[in-house]
C-alpha cells in the first residue's frame, strides 16, 4: 500500500535540513515550524478491503507520535462504522525536528557561528544564510576565516605575498587551501575598487584581492651556442620570470615551443633559435613578450584534438605561429605508435589552417580510428631533424 510511513515523514524533515532550509531560517527568522507534513492514507475502498492493513498503518504512525502530532478525523464507514483515521501530521517545533533527525549538535554549532559572525562580520551573514551547509562544514575554521577577512579589510590592496600575512594561528597554507571560500567572503565585504574583477578562479585569487602573486616563469634553451647568455660551455637550459624573459634582447629569429620535457631537452641545435618548454593550455607567461611577435614561431604538440586546441589558443596571442610535425603525413607514418585520447576536444577551433582543421575534423569524427592520439615524444628523432631542415 502506498501510504505514508514514519520513515517517509522523517525523510521530509531530513530534506528540509539537506536543502539548508532549517539552518537558513535560523538567520532569516523565517517560520519553518510548525509545519504540516505530507500525508497519504487509505481511501474508502482501501479502508473496506484492507482494514487490517489500515490498522497496522495507524499503529506504525502512532508509534512515532513522540516526534510529531497526529490530527485525527472521524470516518463513518457504511460497513465498519465510525473510525478515527490520521488526517494531518504536524511537526510543531524546531527542537522536535532536530531531535528526530539527530541534528541538535550541528544546529547548536551553527547558532554559535551566527553569533560570532554577527559580532565580528555581520556583512557575512547573507553568505551563511545562502550557504548554510557549506558554512557548517567550515565550523572549525570559521573563526580564522573571519580573522582573515578582518585583516584584509584593514589592509587595502596589501601588495604582499600570502606568506607574509602575520596572524597568530593562521598560516599561508590555510589561506591557500581556503581561497575559494575566502574569495566569496571578500567579494561581500570589500569595496569594488579593491577587487580586480578581471582575475577569476583560484589561480587569480592574489591578483583579484591585491596580494603579490608568485611570478610566472619561462623555461627555455638556447639552441645556438653563439647566442649563449651564460659564460659557460654547458647546456643553456634557463628559467626566468616572465617579466625578465619579456625584457631579454635575444638575437634569435626562430622560437620553438614544445610540450614534452624530453623533447625540450633533446631538441637539436638550430641557428638563431631557442626552444621554450610549454605548459599545455595557458600562455599567460608568453602573452606580453612583445619581442616574440616579430619572430618565427613553431609550435610542436601532440597530434590529437587537444594538441590542436592548444595550438588554436596559442594563435590567440601569436596569430602567425605555425605548427610543427602536426600533420597527416607524420600521423600516418607513426601509426604503430598511436595511442588513445581519453577525452577528446569537441569545440570549434577557428584559428587552424585548412590542413590542420581537416585533420582535427578527422580525429574528432574518428575517421582514422577511435580517439586517435600520437604523442609528440613518440615521433622519431630523425623525423624531427628532417622537419627542422625544411623550416
Amino acid at each position: 500500500m502506498n501510504w505514508t510511513t514514519p520513515a517517509e515523514l522523517k525523510a521530509q524533515v531530513q530534506k528540509l535540513w539537506d536543502r539548508g532550509i532549517i539552518l537558513s531560517a535560523m538567520i532569516s527568522g523565517e517560520s519553518v515550524f510548525p509545519r504540516r507534513l505530507t500525508l497519504k492514507g487509505p481511501d474508502s475502498r482501501e479502508l473496506s478491503n484492507s482494514f487490517q492493513e489500515v490498522r497496522d498503518w495507524i499503529a506504525r504512525l502512532s508509534s512515532g507520535g513522540k516526534h510529531y502530532r497526529i490530527v485525527w478525523r472521524s470516518v463513518n464507514h457504511r460497513i465498519l462504522g465510525a473510525n478515527e483515521l490520521p488526517a494531518e501530521i504536524w511537526m510543531h517545533s524546531l527542537d522536535d525536528a532536530l531531535g528526530w533527525i539527530g541534528k541538535r549538535q550541528e544546529a547548536r554549532q551553527f547558532a554559535a557561528m551566527i553569533t560570532l559572525t554577527r559580532d565580528w562580520q555581520p556583512a557575512l551573514l547573507p553568505w551563511l544564510e545562502k550557504r548554510p551547509l557549506r558554512g557548517l562544514e567550515l565550523a572549525e575554521e570559521w573563526p580564522n576565516l573571519l580573522y582573515i577577512v578582518a585583516w584584509r579589510i584593514k589592509h587595502p590592496r596589501p601588495g604582499i605575498y600570502l606568506r607574509q600575512i602575520d596572524l597568530p594561528g593562521v598560516h599561508s597554507k590555510f589561506i591557500e587551501g581556503h581561497r575559494g571560500v575566502l574569495g566569496e567572503l571578500f567579494d561581500l565585504v570589500l569595496p569594488p575598487e579593491e577587487i580586480d574583477t578581471t582575475a577569476t578562479g583560484a589561480i587569480g585569487f592574489c591578483l583579484r584581492y591585491g596580494f603579490q602573486d608568485k611570478p610566472l616563469r619561462v623555461r627555455f634553451r638556447i639552441l645556438d651556442t653563439k647566442l649563449a647568455l651564460l659564460p659557460t660551455e654547458t647546456d643553456q637550459d634557463i628559467t626566468l620570470t616572465q617579466e625578465t624573459f619579456a625584457r631579454l634582447k635575444l638575437h634569435v629569429t626562430k622560437v620553438f615551443i614544445t610540450e614534452n620535457e624530453i623533447n625540450f631537452l633533446a631538441f637539436p641545435e638550430v641557428p638563431e633559435a631557442i626552444v621554450i618548454f610549454g605548459a599545455g593550455y595557458g600562455f599567460e607567461n608568453l602573452a606580453s613578450v612583445e619581442w616574440m611577435r616579430d619572430r618565427i614561431i613553431h609550435y610542436w604538440g601532440d597530434i590529437d584534438t587537444h594538441g590542436f586546441a592548444i595550438l588554436n589558443q596559442l594563435r590567440g596571442f601569436f596569430p602567425h605561429a605555425a605548427s610543427l610535425l602536426m600533420d597527416s603525413e607524420t600521423l600516418i607514418e607513426h601509426q604503430p605508435l598511436w595511442g588513445v585520447e581519453p577525452s577528446p576536444e569537441t569545440g570549434a577551433l577557428t584559428r587552424l589552417t585548412a590542413e590542420e582543421s581537416a585533420l582535427y575534423g578527422q580525429l574528432g569524427r574518428n575517421e582514422l580510428g577511435s580517439q586517435i592520439r600520437l604523442e609528440q615524444e613518440k615521433i622519431g628523432f630523425e623525423w624531427l631533424v628532417e622537419a627542422l631542415g625544411r623550416v
